[in-house]
């Protein structure tokens, strides 16, 4: 709690105030327990949250007109991570919650100086003065912080009922409690069916049950323990043991395969992304409707969050940028080069899809000699005269008949 209550340091004049309860519209109310934390010790929910992360994470952020914004959200978006694990760590807590909140964290002039994922376990909408405010409960604490709505980026999956929060991951519940069951059952199975099992008789009448306690205990003390490696065992004429046979009921590798497909399906991801096994199509499909959203979304609450009314009005913006031709294969970044001859991609942004290093001057557009302007035949080279054609000079005859325009 200490680490909190010194990034919230100067919202610490906030907790004194009286807060009344943030009316919604119709009757839903404004607060929220995280619901499914546990559904991240799921190995295939965590996978499936991994891959989105990690894609995501790989977004560059660009900031116009404020540069120094932009090496913030880049280099080291707040002391404990750099840019890449900050934008992990959202997608992890947007996956994870349904809800993520980003904090901006500002100086006594009101300049931002950085950005921090808040890790709560639950949170209030309240309102002081018809401001919004959020107010924050965190793991293992009985305090909580509260934050003005303005200095929160709030990003949101399933944004149905709340104006505040999307909804929980609580659908997802029953497939994670039949894999959990799966798991568990072929896991007995396992267990069962290692060891010797059955009923040892004896032939002798009428035991105490001491005796026959200390026969079956002597027994699996000779017989059944691990380090009787031989798995072979000898009784005489007034001992015999009956094996049992158990064939316990697993399910299936389809039935599995299903069930683990539902989660796929959920977060919105599948097999080949999860192996890196997709072609160029398939990863510019999954890049368009699960990664290229969070970063819109992101995007555009930095935006109206950072900067004023004006400064947006003159053009004030911040924007992620995601290569993904990184993923294209070797024939079509090759066939790209006529995009660098036509003036639409420098030659330094070409060769960085081959994972080549930049050259001195180009980053410089270039546009070849035949190319020019509608209706042109040629091309210009900037003076008025056609490339590729002498200057047209006025004294000499067009008609090219040896004469001076006085036809001599």
């Amino acid at each position: 709690m200490g680490i909190l209550a010194n990034l919230f340091k100067k919202e610490k004049q906030e907790q004194k105030r009286t807060y009344s309860e943030f009316k919604e519209l119709g009757t839903y109310r404004a607060s929220f327990t995280t619901f499914g934390k546990d559904i991240y010790k799921s190995d295939d929910v965590r996978t499936c949250i991994r891959a989105l992360a990690e894609h995501t994470s790989k977004a560059n952020p660009r900031c116009k007109n404020d540069k120094r914004i932009e090496r913030i959200l880049q280099l080291r978006p707040n002391k404990f991570m750099n840019g890449k694990d900050f934008l992990a760590k959202v997608r992890n807590y947007l996956e994870i919650r349904n809800t993520a909140f980003v904090y901006i964290n500002r100086d006594n002039t009101g300049k931002v100086i950085e950005f921090y994922p808040v890790p709560y376990q639950s949170y209030m909408a309240l309102e002081f003065n018809d401001r919004l405010f959020i107010r924050f409960k965190f793991d293992g604490s009985n305090s909580d912080l509260v934050v003005p709505w303005d200095d929160l980026a709030v990003l949101r999956k399933d944004y149905v009922f709340s104006e505040i929060g999307g909804e929980d991951n609580k659908p997802l519940l029953p497939t994670l409690e039949v894999i959990s069951t799966m798991d568990k059952g072929l896991q007995n199975a396992v267990k069962s069916t290692a060891n010797l099992r059955g009923i040892l008789k004896s032939t002798k009448a009428m035991l105490s049950p001491e005796d026959l306690k200390r026969n079956k205990e002597q027994f699996v003390k000779d017989y059944m323990d691990i380090e009787n490696e031989g798995g072979i065992a000898s009784l005489d004429a007034t001992q015999e043991f009956k094996e049992i046979n158990l064939k316990p009921t697993t399910a299936t590798a389809e039935e599995a395969d299903a069930y683990r497909d539902r989660v796929y399906r959920y977060f919105g991801v599948n097999e080949k992304i999860i192996k890196s096994t997709y072609s160029e199509s398939e990863y510019d499909a999954f890049y368009e409707s699960r990664i290229e959203p969070f970063l819109v979304a992101l995007a555009l609450e930095f935006t109206y969050k950072i900067f004023t009314e004006r400064e947006i009005a003159f053009g004030a913006e911040i924007w992620y940028e995601s290569n993904r031709l990184q993923f294209a294969s070797a024939k079509t970044k090759i066939s790209m080069v006529a995009l660098v001859d036509r003036g639409l991609m420098t030659p330094n942004e070409y060769r960085a899809l081959f994972n080549l290093s930049p050259y001195e001057g180009g980053d410089e557009f270039i546009l070849r000699l035949d190319t020019s302007k509608t209706g042109d035949s040629v091309g210009n080279d900037g003076t008025g005269n056609p490339v590729g054609r002498p200057p047209k000079d006025d004294t000499v005859d067009d008609d090219d008949d040896g004469g001076n325009e006085d036809g001599n």
